[in-house]
């Protein structure tokens, strides 16, 4: 009988512990939905409602899809993953607040795509890497973050790091994309964008770091471009910048 016992309580205990790992596994693909709930476990048929709640629930190098136009929350990434908003606008309303936080390690890899980031005129910044590793925004949008510091895209990292900009749209903000060298160098390359409309500056360099410019555009800005304590900008010959600043260096198109 007391064999028995044992035997009935080893199992229950044994298929606890699978049930709860199951329960706990994170899924290389996850989905959000406007009308998607954060307890659910961010599948496809049951997505969640937040990219907070979804990044909980993501594998390590893994991505948050969106299934249908939603505004999914702030959210601050310390890992590997791409959020990826292709099934319709994918916003985030970032008021008094800031939009994404990135602070990852440097190996990691992170890539925001498609996203659709609104400060409000009260947000502190669109995008802030602090972290390390590198940094994707690509067909996106960021506009109006004029709360505290104000900056459409944030680059204060830790140590080195690369952030890419492509194809996206920094608009409205108090100032552009601020880089601030805290140690080593940031690097930052800006391609087929558009900087418009930013109360103070459209990029800031400040210290050991680099703004690199291709085919982009710098226009309607107080400043264009603010180098202080030995930061570069670098032009490829084929911007547009209007207003004041130039780059310490412009390359010849090959």
């Amino acid at each position: 009988m007391l064999r028995a016992i044992i035997q009935i309580c080893t199992a229950t205990i044994i298929a606890f512990f699978f049930l709860t790992a199951a329960s706990n596994a994170q899924a290389t693909r996850t989905w959000v939905s406007g009308v998607g709930d954060d307890a659910n476990p961010c599948s496809r048929t049951a997505p969640c409602k937040t990219f907070a709640g979804a990044i909980s629930k993501t594998a390590i190098s893994g991505e948050i899809n969106i299934i249908d136009p939603g505004g999914f929350g702030a959210v601050t990434i310390t890992k590997s993953i791409s959020i990826v908003g292709e099934g319709g606008t994918a916003g985030i309303l970032a008021a008094g607040t800031n939009g994404i936080i990135v602070n990852v390690a440097a190996t990691d890899r992170v890539v925001l795509d498609g996203l659709d980031i609104e400060g409000a005129g009260s947000g502190l910044n669109g995008v802030r890497m602090i972290g390390a590793g590198t940094l994707l925004i690509r067909n996106s949008s960021i506009r109006n973050f004029r709360g505290g510091t104000g900056f459409g895209v944030d680059v204060q990292a830790a140590t080195s790091t690369r952030v890419v900009i492509d194809n996206t749209l920094i608009f409205g903000n108090t100032g552009g994309i601020n880089i601030k060298a805290l140690a080593g160098n940031n690097v930052v390359i800006l391609q087929r964008s558009t900087v418009e409309s930013n109360n103070v500056f459209a990029g800031k360099v400040d210290g050991a770091s680099s703004l690199i410019l291709n085919g982009t555009t710098l226009t309607g800005n107080a400043t264009s471009l603010s180098i202080v304590n030995g930061g570069a900008v670098i032009s490829y010959g084929n911007n547009v910048i209007r207003g004041v600043g130039l780059p310490t260096q412009t390359v010849p198109l090959q």
